[in-house]
């Protein structure tokens, strides 16, 4: 069997591939670009690597037309989200596309930066968009209140300017490990408690919680007490379907992991001025 070489970190979105180079026989084979996970039967990627909706094509799948949202109910604005896999983006294509706003992945568990996030998180703002950063947790590392502070301390801040969004918990599979992150539902509630806590006492503002129905409450019991802070779900279909307990509503959602230029889409529910607004309040 040849040895061979693997581009890494790979890129994700629209026609994203991974290229594999066999020594012996100079041959390239590029696949398209697919995350594993211990549940999928993959190798365990390396810890650093995740992304928002890492687990989502993999335990909830997409349904049909999930490029074009139908949910005629409610005005949405269109955003992205990216992490170091889209490296350096072109902010002013897609402004030009229509997207006016953007989440950059900031941290993950204590241990990890975003060696790209200056130029995903200023780099919208200089183009127009109304930014935002997102941290990945990771409750099998430590603990919610010192995730919050390394977030906040690394880029996952909040400032008044209308501009800049409130930072978002990214608590969903465990692209490492069980899915739960080895917590009980009740020790898992705690967890996410202490994190939201923290970061309303640093910053003011109550962070988004980003996570998909089924996770939830596989891993929470569908806990309904946090419904005082925003919801972005995951669901990549042409609706958001059912909400976890505690919301009524979401404000984010994320329809698509494969739309233009860097994959991950998303709809925030209300006009442009409304995004600004909550940018600001």
């Amino acid at each position: 069997m040849d040895n061979v070489r693997r581009d890494d970190p790979p890129h994700r979105g629209r026609g994203a591939r991974r290229c594999i180079i066999g020594v012996l026989t100079g041959l390239l084979l590029c696949l398209p670009t697919a995350t594993a996970t211990p549940d999928s039967g993959g190798r365990t990627p390396p810890r650093g690597s995740a992304f928002m909706g890492v687990g989502v094509l993999a335990h909830d799948g997409t349904a049909p037309a999930a490029r074009t949202p139908a949910d005629a109910r409610a005005t949405h604005t269109e955003g992205v989200d990216v992490s170091s896999h889209q490296r350096d983006v072109d902010w002013k294509g897609l402004w030009g596309d229509g997207v006016k706003w953007s989440y950059a992945k900031a941290t993950e568990g204590t241990y990890y930066k975003n060696p790209y996030f200056t130029q995903q998180y200023d780099g919208p703002y200089a183009a127009g968009l109304i930014r935002g950063a997102y941290h990945f947790a990771t409750p099998d590392t430590t603990g919610g209140a010192a995730q919050a502070d390394y977030f906040v301390d690394h880029g996952g801040g909040w400032s008044a300017d209308g501009k800049t969004l409130p930072g978002v918990l990214d608590i969903e599979w465990n692209p490492y490990g069980s899915s739960c992150y080895g917590k009980s539902k009740s020790a898992m509630v705690s967890w996410i408690r202490d994190f939201l806590n923290r970061y309303k006492k640093r910053t003011g503002r109550a962070a988004v919680v980003y996570t998909a129905t089924s996770w939830w409450s596989e891993c929470t019991g569908n806990y309904g007490g946090f419904g005082a802070n925003p919801l972005w779900i995951a669901r990549y279909a042409s609706s958001a379907g059912t909400l976890p307990s505690g919301w009524e509503s979401y404000t984010m959602w994320q329809y698509t992991s494969s739309g233009p230029k860097v994959g991950d889409h998303d709809k925030f529910r209300g006009s442009l001025d409304q995004l600004r607004t909550f940018a600001k309040n």
